[in-house]
């Protein structure tokens, strides 16, 4: 064994040839630097392991423990996700006595990126949609990201469609370039239920990403996007949870999703970019799920409707108001007057001069306020809104008192250049 005591006195210059003989070479030190900036430079995109310690072992926090008790669930039940992007939202439901699932808690996604909609090819930063079932081999309790686990896109239903895309994640540090990312303190309790779920004996547990929350108001609201065919498509197996709080088996054939159903010939299995084999639905489960459709479908019909209304009227009062401004400026360029008023009806008297005279008479002394308008008796409907509605088949943009929904796109948060190691 090497002596590693420093000599004394003349020793000294020994010792120095001695740690020079022990110093990495210029090959090693070139490697290890391009191993720690490949780390740095993959971001969510590649999960680096690192040394692990305890906090895979953590139990769920007390207030979670809390929760589980008064729900009647048994600590090692299983468990399901859903996720909604545009409420930045992620739900961990698990399964209670009676075999029914619960919402335990609701946790706030500190990061995700790209937009609404499903992820598509690599390098888009798309955080993904649809149904994923992560297995204990997906769970990685060496992230450098505290905790993480694999979402496991592709999936069959991805890989039909030829997406692409790699090591996309949930995982804590609270940046994300693909990924849902939440904070330290979030992953160790999702990951916590997720292991004891898998010491019960789930073999794999469910995770539901949507672009929202699948009501008829926000399918109106967003009605008109390119997506709205893969998101109906999504809505079907959103329906079979919210009608029997189980989550759905979910198959894959004709490139789309088909769930809780059964092939009727034993052994044939489906295949995802094949035809579809005759199957089954439980009949109780597709009356539930189709009375539960026809009346979403309704209310998104009714919910359309009265959003192209909202933006025809705008339409209509957006033209009259030109119509207007022209006419009262007599087609030229400049208005002769900086508000819209009732038209200006000439004196019925004979005494036009005498009031003309008088009217500008006070024009010099005196501001004006207001554009002139003969005296009309109480009844007439002179007044300003009166003579727009003259114009106007819908009324203005005021009379619509019915309360639409605001039209808008998430503003997602440009991602970061690089995440913490």
């Amino acid at each position: 064994m090497a002596n590693w005591h420093r000599p004394s006195g003349r020793g000294t210059a020994a010792h120095g040839k001695f740690l020079k003989d022990f110093r990495p070479s210029r090959r090693i030190r070139g490697a290890a630097a391009a191993i720690l900036l490949a780390a740095a430079l993959a971001g969510c995109q590649s999960d680096e392991f690192v040394a692990s310690a305890n906090k895979a072992k953590a139990p769920v926090s007390a207030s979670i423990k809390r929760k589980m008790t008064e729900l009647d669930m048994p600590a090692q039940s299983p468990i399901m996700i859903r996720i909604f992007k545009e409420d930045s939202t992620l739900e961990v439901w698990k399964e209670k006595r009676n075999g029914r699932y619960a919402l335990l808690d609701t946790f706030e996604i500190c990061k995700w990126s790209g937009d609404l909609g499903p992820k598509i090819k690599e390098g888009d930063r798309q955080a993904p949609e649809g149904f994923y079932e992560i297995t204990p081999g997906l769970m990685n309790p060496n992230s450098n990201y505290h905790l993480a686990f694999n979402m496991g896109f592709p999936n069959a239903y991805d890989r039909s469609l030829n997406r692409t895309g790699t090591n996309l994640m949930v995982h804590g540090a609270c940046s994300s370039r693909g990924c849902y990312a939440m904070t330290d303190k979030q992953v160790q309790d999702i990951y916590a239920l997720a292991r004891d779920s898998f010491a019960g004996g789930q073999r794999s547990f469910q995770v539901q990403a949507f672009p929202f929350r699948m009501t008829p108001e926000n399918m109106a609201k967003h009605h008109d996007s390119e997506h709205m065919d893969f998101w109906r498509m999504l809505k079907t197996g959103y329906d079979h949870f919210e009608v029997t709080q189980v989550p759905p088996k979910v198959s894959v054939c004709e490139k789309k999703y088909v769930f809780d159903a059964t092939t009727l010939v034993e052994g044939v299995p489906f295949r995802a970019s094949a035809k579809c084999p005759d199957y089954k639905v439980p009949e109780p489960l597709e009356r539930l799920v189709a009375k539960k459709q026809a009346e979403d479908n309704k209310a998104f019909e009714q919910q359309v409707a009265r959003l192209e209304a909202r933006k025809e009227r705008e339409r209509r009062w957006a033209e009259t108001q030109s119509k207007i401004a022209s006419a009262i400026t007599g087609g030229g360029d400049q208005p002769q007057h900086a508000s819209l008023t009732a038209p200006v009806e000439a004196p019925k008297t004979g005494t036009a001069t005498a009031a003309a005279a008088q009217s500008n008479e006070a024009a010099t002394s005196t501001p004006v306020e207001t554009a002139f308008a003969a005296e009309q008796p109480a009844s007439s409907s002179s007044s300003p809104g009166s003579f727009l509605k003259r114009w106007l088949p819908f009324g203005g943009p005021d009379e619509d008192n019915t309360p639409s929904p605001e039209v808008g796109q998430i503003s997602s948060e440009t991602p970061p250049a690089a995440k913490p190691q």
